[in-house]
């Protein structure tokens, strides 16, 4: 797997650009810098063949659009935060509501499967950060994509609309039954493994 992991936007969102096959790349939380995205899938010579939201808060989502045009690209996003994900609810600022693109995939469950271009992922649903959240875990890599459910030393805010803590807790069990060694890409902030995360986050 190769992997590229852009700090993107003021919020420094971790969008990844995943690939094995340069036919067809993964794009993970495209949430702002679309230059940024457009230049690794250029400079590899890829394809965009799926983009992955985490979740849908807008920070996460704001350059999905442009990302998009002129592309056929199915865009996953688990259903539960379909509701506000393209709403003003999710508008912040001068960031406008991200259009509902046409290509949305919503039918992927826990323990589900994506897979495209000789990589794939389990799904992982941990709601409590958004009703929608989930993590892409790349058993064969040994990786989580974890949005914004966990970071180092922390974890996802449960303060917004939508949020809630029990829930999350629940969501954060899944994650410590990974192995140690799984490598952890935060939404936000520093890499870390599941092993340091079980050690030193008070979370967890």
């Amino acid at each position: 797997m190769n992997i590229k992991v852009l700090a993107v936007g003021p919020y420094e969102v971790n969008c990844s650009v995943l690939w094995e096959d340069t036919e067809y790349a993964w794009v993970v939380d495209p949430g702002f810098d679309v230059e940024k995205i457009q230049s690794i899938l250029e400079q590899n010579k890829l394809k965009l063949g799926m983009v992955v939201l985490t979740h849908a808060h807008f920070d996460h989502i704001s350059a999905l659009n442009k990302l998009l045009a002129g592309r056929s690209t199915p865009v996953y996003l688990q259903q539960a935060d379909e509701a506000f994900a393209f709403s003003p609810l999710n508008a912040m600022g001068p960031y406008l509501p991200t259009a509902k693109p046409a290509n949305l995939i919503l039918d992927k469950r826990d323990g589900d499967t994506l897979e495209g271009g000789g990589l794939k992922a389990r799904v992982i649903t941990t709601p409590g950060h958004t009703p929608g959240g989930w993590c892409l875990y790349f058993e064969r890599q040994n990786l989580l994509i974890a949005g914004d459910t966990l970071f180092a030393g922390s974890v996802g805010r449960t303060d917004l609309p939508g949020g809630n803590w029990e829930t999350l807790s629940e969501s954060l069990q899944k994650l410590k039954a990974l192995p140690d060694e799984t490598r952890v890409i935060c939404g936000h902030g520093p890499e870390s493994t599941i092993g340091v995360e079980k050690r030193s986050n008070p979370y967890l």
